[in-house]
């Protein structure tokens, strides 16, 4: 291409979180993403949702601006749910106060002029490791999250399913267990075992149990310090055999397994992929899971499954918002 002569086009991906927001330009070359610019900044940073789009909006402009000869096609924007898919609204997600049926395809399409397409992150990230990681290839594929929540995207007969209502892939607020740690707002749920705060939760719990034993926990000895336990020192310490650290991942591994048994048995999926903390801490999580699908779900189905950590690591936040720009259903 003549770099002087001729136009590229572009996407823009917009990513909303709730410790971040990013904007990336990319496109689609030989079955992949070529990323060619990226922005991104600290959500709390702006005082509103006005704010904030309209910095998002600077941004990609002056990407734009940046990567001289582009025209923008399409903008795609991954968020956390709730959403309203259909009239392009974000409904009040818990992570995001104050953004309460904010109009965002409205204010794109206005503000960029092109298409915008919204999916909440789940299915966002879906599309990515679909067409681009591990699920490249298949026609039915489950995404789940393990990050800060746990959730489902859905690829069923080479289609991203959303549900009737764009709600399909609630998969974190089934309740596995009567009693256990909190998530998804329901006692026992596969959130509550299989997230960064379940995690946490769960550790906070069987710390103090064993504190007010008289046992010693070395990485976390006191009863106060359980308030600032999370995901990762529970995975560092079970990484160095901390046996009481290994038992929260073996009991959170459990209980994954039984979420994916579920899920071979109802979807008959060709692959599962799982992104965030079971990439990262694969050895500690996978033998146990494996045990519970080898030991719940029907032969027939397992064995054409495979279950692998996600194939975009760092970048599938990126790779999600511009998948939903160039998704074509």
């Amino acid at each position: 291409m003549d770099g002087l002569s001729l136009t590229r086009e572009v996407v823009a991906g917009i990513d909303i979180g709730g410790t971040k927001c990013s904007m990336v330009l990319g496109y689609e070359e030989n079955s992949g993403i070529k990323i060619i610019g990226k922005r991104s900044f600290l959500t709390d940073s702006c005082k509103s949702w006005e704010d904030t789009l309209n910095r998002i909006t600077f941004y990609i402009e002056e990407l734009l601006s940046e990567n001289g000869n582009c025209r923008l096609t399409a903008a795609g924007i991954s968020c956390g749910g709730p959403l309203d898919i259909e009239k392009g609204l974000i409904l009040t997600p818990p992570n995001l106060p104050g953004w309460d049926k904010v109009p965002i395809i409205k204010y794109f399409q206005k503000r960029l002029n092109v298409k915008t397409v919204l999916q909440n992150d789940a299915n966002a990230c879906a599309l990515a490791e679909w067409r681009y990681g591990a699920g490249k290839g298949c026609r039915n594929m489950v995404f789940l999250t393990f990050g800060t929540g746990f959730g489902a995207g859905l690829i069923l007969n080479g289609r991203l399913y959303s549900g009737t209502n764009g709600m399909a892939g609630e998969v974190g607020h089934i309740r596995m267990k009567k009693n256990g740690p909190l998530g998804h707002g329901k006692q026992g749920s596969l959130e509550g075992f299989c997230s960064g705060g379940g995690i946490a939760r769960l550790a906070k719990i069987k710390v103090l149990k064993k504190l007010k034993n008289g046992a010693n926990v070395e990485f976390c000895p006191t009863p106060e310090m359980t308030e600032s336990l999370d995901a990762k020192m529970v995975a560092e310490a079970a990484v160095k055999g901390d046996p009481t650290a290994k038992e929260i991942f073996t009991i959170s591994g459990h209980y994954l397994g039984m979420g994916l048994a579920l899920l071979i048995d109802i979807l008959n999926p060709e692959r599962i992929v799982i992104g965030s903390i079971f990439a990262r801490s694969y050895s500690l999580l996978w033998p146990e899971a494996k045990k519970a699908i080898m030991a719940e779900a029907l032969d027939i189905s397992r064995d054409v499954c495979k279950v692998l950590p996600s194939a975009l690591g760092d970048e599938i936040g990126d790779y999600a918002a511009l998948s939903v720009a160039l998704y074509e259903d």
